[in-house]
């Protein structure tokens, strides 16, 4: 969970000598003409927001990955690659339920994974969800891919602002219906408990079970919704489940996904079909005459998995989903807008949060917090972002990031006895229902980084800088006044081994 000082920042850092965007978006005559060739002011921007499930920070090649993908790299070198871009959680569900709603999470109860009561729990329909922003501004507005936010009538995306959807209402579903001859599929511990009976896919509201793989239905449905050239502005949230579990590819993708065990290959598979989608979208907007006014974010909504038998990469963070630790919360940020963003790679610190004050401004118009405390419109302000702070809160543990510096506070678990419970197969103990994540009783670890000397998190500098430590520990209370208590407790207990310390975290 995060939270950001109050002086707004970033973007005219990105666009060079663009003025800051409000009512009237679009950079002068002048400028417009420099970039495109064109002698006329743009009309509001297309806003796409791409999101992927359980994509590493080292996974890509624009940050250093092994697996090609030459669309997301170009899309990187045409704007904006951030190099400290966070989420405002290390799980799927609260953090996209922040992404969607242009606030911390813990603002509105949604701070835990609901896990096996995603039909009854939602995101809270007092909050103004990005779509609902830019609905109300005249954009058309589509999604497709994974919701994961509510199952429940009013919860569902038709009733949040959407226009469209297509889809998969809860976290996850299979990618193929079967496997067939050069299809790869490689079992995780998940997989007992996602198949299409049981998590469908939906059109509208309407379950279907569409033939072909899945991340290329999502491409085509997208491109769908964008349509031939038009006049009217739009707004594209997509969501794509890959490379999230089941690790299943098709044939077309495996053959060019390379050596290595069939973990590597198959995850290496889902990414460059990902990636393969990305192109054909950017491709589709450029043959429309839309490219150049079309304002792209792409993001992962956490790190990814250590589960999965070492195909992917957070390198070089430390850790993985669901993690405090950079592994878990640090992630590909990419934000494209070739008429207004020049070529950079920036290393500011930038949130999930941002997208939807930076969309609603970019639209000529504000998200409800576009001015408050935890949201940043990329586009206008950036003359103090070194001042920026980011909050996480994830029942007891607590992260703050401020400049150089990143605090970690996290409970302490017992070493493993042979009465312990096994948990489940993913190294999770399962708690019941309603019991509060609270400070253990052997107490908490407390790590401070310096994040520029030591990105990977490895050497703990709190007993050298307790005034640091103290100083953060500070701050995160006064933001932490602003949270409520959660909607619903946590039912996974995660034990870990990090840096010598053994930690208890929750999701």
């Amino acid at each position: 969970m995060m939270r950001h000082t109050s002086r707004l920042v970033l973007l005219t850092a990105l666009l060079a000598s663009a003025s800051c965007v409000g009512t009237a978006p679009g950079p002068s005559a002048t400028a417009q003409s420099a970039a495109t060739g064109q002698g006329t002011e743009p009309a509001r921007p297309n806003v796409i927001v791409i999101v992927v499930d359980d994509m590493g920070y080292g996974d890509m090649g624009a940050y250093g990955g092994r697996i090609p993908t030459p669309n997301l790299d170009a899309l990187a070198a045409a704007g904006a690659r951030m190099t400290s871009g966070y989420v405002t959680a290390a799980v799927c569900a609260p953090s996209r339920s922040a992404l969607l709603a242009g606030r911390p999470q813990t603002r509105f109860g949604f701070e835990f994974n609901p896990v096996g009561r995603d039909e009854a729990l939602g995101l809270d329909r007092r909050e103004t969800l990005i779509a609902q922003t830019m609905k109300s501004a005249g954009y058309r507005t589509g999604m497709v891919g994974k919701w994961h936010v509510g199952q429940a009538p009013g919860y569902q995306p038709l009733d949040r602002g959407f226009d469209s959807y297509y889809g998969v209402l809860a976290g996850a579903t299979t990618f193929l219906r079967s496997i067939g001859p050069g299809d790869l599929h490689v079992e995780t511990a998940e997989d007992s408990k996602i198949n299409r009976q049981r998590l469908p896919v939906f059109d509208g509201r309407t379950p279907v079970d569409p033939d072909g793989y899945l991340t290329d239905v999502f491409t085509d449905r997208a491109i769908d919704f964008i349509g031939p050239r038009s006049t009217d502005p739009f707004f594209l949230y997509l969501s794509y489940t890959a490379p999230h579990a089941p690790l299943q590819a098709s044939a077309r993708y495996v053959a060019r996904a390379g050596g290595g065990s069939d973990f590597h290959r198959v995850y290496a598979a889902m990414m460059i079909a990902v990636d393969d989608g990305i192109g054909r979208i950017v491709e589709h907007l450029k043959r429309t005459g839309r490219y150049q006014d079309t304002l792209i974010f792409f993001v992962s909504d956490n790190g990814c998995a250590g589960y999965i038998g070492g195909a992917c990469s957070n390198g070089p963070l430390n850790a993985w989903k669901g993690y405090p630790w950079d592994g878990g919360i640090r992630v590909p940020y990419l934000v494209s807008w070739p008429a207004r963003i020049k070529p950079a790679v920036r290393g500011d610190l930038v949130s999930s949060l941002d997208i939807a004050a930076t969309a609603a401004a970019a639209a000529g118009t504000k998200h409800p917090n576009a001015e408050g405390m935890d949201l940043v419109p990329l586009l206008s302000k950036p003359e103090r972002a070194s001042d920026r702070m980011l909050f996480w809160k994830m029942g007891p543990n607590l992260i703050v990031r401020d400049g150089r510096w990143k605090l970690i506070v996290v409970n302490k678990a017992a070493p493993p006895s042979p009465d312990e419970a096994k948990g489940d197969d993913l190294g999770r103990s399962l708690r019941p229902d309603g019991l509060p994540a609270q400070v253990s009783p052997l107490g908490q670890w407390t790590f401070l980084y310096d994040m520029v000397a030591d990105p990977g998190e490895k050497v703990d500098l709190s007993a050298r800088h307790p005034e640091v430590v103290e100083r953060l520990r500070r701050e995160w209370t006064v933001w932490d006044k602003g949270n409520v208590a959660p909607g619903w407790t946590s039912r996974r207990s995660i034990t870990v081994q990090v840096n010598g310390a053994r930690a208890e975290l929750f999701n």
